[in-house]
């Protein structure tokens, strides 16, 4: 059995804060091949997710601990949905091909990834046009008030 227990979570929430991307993943899956891909990935507020989609495979996010703003974008970049992990909302599905970003709310924060395989980095083409080239503080600062119908100024 496989486990992740809140004590691996706050070691990973740490390894996430001295981290230069501010992240860290601890996969579930054995191998990057493996055609479900499960992990938990510890965000820091300040790290940077871009806005981007996955053209293969749909992605199940739930947080673990602290709080993340999910948003979803249409092909112009306007929030067409916005949801609170770890508040009102619980578990969100995005579907493939859907334009998504994710903010981390809280210092230590987990979020919980599940989607299909094997493990391509993000290509150039599924990173939206708009956010390329902006910086966290940019997109982190839209992030958290964007709402449903805006877009990025």
């Amino acid at each position: 059995m496989k486990r992740l227990t809140t004590s691996d979570l706050a070691a990973l929430g740490r390894q996430a804060q001295g981290a230069p991307r501010l992240r860290m993943n601890s996969n579930l899956h054995t191998d990057l091949a493996d055609p479900i891909q499960r992990l938990a990935i510890a965000m820091e507020p300040d790290t940077l997710i871009l806005p981007h989609r996955h053209p293969h495979t749909w992605e199940v996010l739930t947080a673990l601990k602290g709080r993340f703003t999910v948003l979803v974008f249409d092909e112009t970049g306007r929030v067409t949905e916005r949801a609170e992990l770890g508040g009102d909302c619980s578990v969100v599905e995005i579907p493939a091909g859907g334009w998504h970003a994710v903010l981390s709310r809280d210092v230590g924060a987990v979020i919980f990834e599940v989607k299909h395989g094997p493990y391509a980095p993000i290509a150039e083409a599924d990173v939206a046009a708009w956010g390329k080239g902006r910086t966290a503080t940019e997109l982190n600062a839209w992030y958290a008030v964007a709402q449903v119908g805006e877009r990025f100024a």
